[in-house]
């Protein structure tokens, strides 16, 4: 059987380990996931009590243009119809652009490490990656804007920045932005941006009437808590967002999805509530890892990247796993000795902070 020979140089996305499994494996009761930075707070008590209204007509296929889910989105942006495009998570939209924009010949360019979507689908589309290292866990963007030439056709930027949790800021990103030749695509992937805690932002939306080659990708499965239905949407140039229609499967978005997404837009009381508690119990971890000097990154996100740790982060992995917590290995990331940590709610946070000390303790002592 004839397949790409790049896929027998690539691995599949690896998932954290089911809760089911790891509760079996280690006999454990309860099982706390801080690995996929999902909400600890759940999803929209108004979607929850919608979600039965939405058992009828699954026979029949869902609207294949979203046209519901987008005429809300589109008021709540103040942007057009033809500007957006949904998709089974923004995910699904990253391997649509690469789709629609790479090519063998062609080059992208990102920040490493940053979400490993980008190289995995640029490669699959047979485009050479150009990853530049970050500093400091931020976007080296002087050294991305010398990786661009004639045959780059997108360049990545993460922001908030997964797993580093740190954004651009407002004139580092529009400066960059005015440097990147036109025929270039710019795509903001901003899964987080509703974490953010500061007014030094570039408002990617916008900018989007002065910037045809920028697009702005978000998602519901982050501060919405919607990760199982799988809705995402990218906001653009309506001359993009027509190019990568053409590649978009048909019926993408389940009929349950889009109309759960239409409810919880309109509640924006459980995303605040949601983020004030977020931001709360990120503040009072990262006090302890000041107390600790455990060394961390900014973080405008649901998460926190730990790093410099005295073992590796599957050491860490493996230990909090037996414990009953489950987090993101840096290893898997590229970014050695280190751990990504999902915020949960206050009770976990504060378990999880006594085990992590007592481990860590533990293996300075050794």
């Amino acid at each position: 059987m004839r397949a790409k020979q790049i896929l027998n140089e690539l691995t599949a996305y690896k998932p954290g380990k089911p809760m089911e499994e790891v509760r079996k494996e280690f006999g454990l009761d309860r099982i706390v996931k801080l690995a996929s930075n999902e909400n600890p707070y759940g999803f929209s008590a108004k979607v929850k009590e919608a979600l039965p209204t939405f058992a009828d007509e699954q026979e029949i296929y869902p609207d294949g243009y979203g046209t519901a889910l987008k005429e809300k989105l589109a008021k709540h942006f103040g942007v057009g119809l033809d500007q957006l495009v949904l998709g089974a998570g923004s995910d699904e939209i990253i391997m649509m652009l690469c789709r629609t924009f790479l090519a063998p010949g062609l080059n992208t360019v990102m920040a490493h490490p940053s979400f490993s979507q980008y190289p995995h689908h640029a490669l699959i589309e047979g485009a050479e990656v150009r990853a530049i290292e970050t500093k400091n866990g931020f976007h080296d963007l002087p050294a991305m804007l010398e990786a661009i030439d004639e045959k780059t056709g997108i360049v990545w930027l993460c922001t908030p920045n997964n797993p580093t949790g740190n954004h651009i800021a407002k004139t580092d990103f529009e400066n960059f932005l005015r440097q990147v030749p036109k025929e270039v695509l710019v795509v903001a992937d901003e899964a987080y941006v509703e974490f953010l805690e500061t007014d030094d932002y570039f408002d990617t939306l916008a900018a989007l009437g002065d910037y045809p080659n920028l697009m702005t990708l978000r998602t519901f499965s982050k501060a919405y808590g919607l990760a199982a239905l799988r809705v995402g949407y990218g906001i653009g140039h309506p001359e993009v967002i027509h190019k990568i229609n053409v590649v978009r499967s048909p019926f993408n978005n389940t009929t349950i999805a889009q109309k759960a997404a239409i409810v919880a837009l309109d509640d924006q009381e459980f995303i605040k509530d949601s983020i004030a508690k977020n931001n709360q119990v990120k503040h009072n971890f990262l006090a302890f890892c000041d107390a600790h000097q455990i060394k961390y990154y900014e973080s405008h996100t649901n998460f926190v990247l730990i790093y410099d740790l005295p073992v590796s982060g599957d050491a860490v992995f493996q230990h909090m796993l037996s414990k009953g917590f489950i987090i993101r290995s840096g290893d898997a990331l590229g970014i050695p000795n280190s751990v990504r940590i999902t915020i949960g709610n206050e009770k976990d946070m504060t378990e999880f902070t006594v085990l992590l000390d007592q481990f860590l303790t533990s293996v300075k002592e050794s």
